[in-house]
């Protein structure tokens, strides 16, 4: 598995699950139902076609964005030998925001002048990946914003620093998981210390995949590549940075096949992958921009999905 950016963050110490919580046969479980009827689809090209055409609403021809700009943070918490960065491309079209990782450093100069004025239907076609799914984002958050009219289920989040911000959102997130079926880890996508923080507080074991490798909070190994581990796993935990690099197919198809858990975090397509749930992806965590981490006060993520 390949991943723009990880976000770790540091953790308290807390023993290493050696178990996974006990948990029946499983079977597949039952399809998330999607909201307002939209039509299901199973990959990414396939929604790109039915955005093009028209069948969620506005031509995206006769939508322009109106804004782009990037975020750029640098963090190194207390106590932590190493610090790390994020860097988020987001374009606005209305008064919603799309929004997608990418590499430090990575964007060209000039991407941001390309994007401001263009519409929607042209940036779906720019040759940067992650201008498509920023525009494929502020398009879906326009016409599907993160309302219960959609599916969306808003959880609090509350004031605090950001490692307070970042285990309430590690909380909301790792709720929408069921447990994996008795002596499966759990496969986590995109390391966020946060995350596994929680994990290990359920009993639950994982399997922590990230481009950047390394090691967690806890001295285990990162692995690199998330293809290999997929039939050891019994659910997935993914970034929405997966949308970025493409390697989110991949999880959709083994999920779709096996009936296997997955659940989506997303800064990345926070509007894209629920329009997945159904297909593949069992539950969202969808966190729009404004992200938790660029403040300390109250905020919200919507969750999807039937633990929402």
């Amino acid at each position: 598995m390949t991943l723009p950016a990880p976000h770790p963050h540091p953790a308290r110490t807390v023993p290493h699950p050696t178990r996974t919580v006990p948990h029946p046969t499983r079977t597949a479980p039952a399809a998330p139902s999607r909201a307002h009827d939209d039509p299901a689809v199973r990959t990414l090209a396939d929604l790109l076609h039915r955005v093009r055409a028209g069948a969620y609403g506005p031509d995206p021809a006769r939508t322009r964005i109106a804004l782009a700009f990037t975020t750029a943070q640098a963090v190194r918490h207390e106590g932590r030998a190493r610090g790390y960065r994020n860097e988020v491309l987001s374009l606005r079209l209305g008064a919603a925001v799309g929004s997608c990782a990418v590499e430090p450093g990575a964007l060209p100069p000039g991407a941001l002048d390309e994007c401001v004025g263009a519409t929607v239907a042209e940036l779906l076609d720019h040759p940067l990946t992650p201008v498509r799914i920023a525009a494929l984002d502020a398009y879906l958050s326009h016409v599907r914003p993160h309302t219960p009219a959609h599916g969306a289920r808003p959880h609090p989040l509350p004031a605090g620093d950001s490692l307070t911000r970042s285990r309430a959102r590690a909380r909301a997130v790792v709720d929408l998981l069921p447990d994996p079926a008795p002596g499966r880890p759990v496969l986590v996508v995109g390391v966020v210390n946060s995350l596994l923080e929680r994990l290990r507080a359920r009993g639950l074991a994982y399997l922590p995949c990230d481009l950047k490798g390394g090691t967690t909070e806890w001295g285990e190994p990162v692995h690199t590549g998330a293809a290999a581990l997929l039939d050891r796993c019994g659910a997935v935990l993914a970034s929405g940075m997966t949308l970025g690099n493409g390697t989110f197919q991949g999880l959709l198809d083994h999920a779709a096949r096996t009936g296997k858990p997955l659940v989506m975090f997303a800064q990345t397509g926070s509007a894209v992958l629920p329009r997945f749930l159904g297909t593949g992806v069992t539950a969202v965590s969808a966190e729009p921009y404004p992200f938790f981490w660029l403040d300390g006060g109250p905020g919200v993520v919507h969750r999807y999905g039937d633990r929402a």
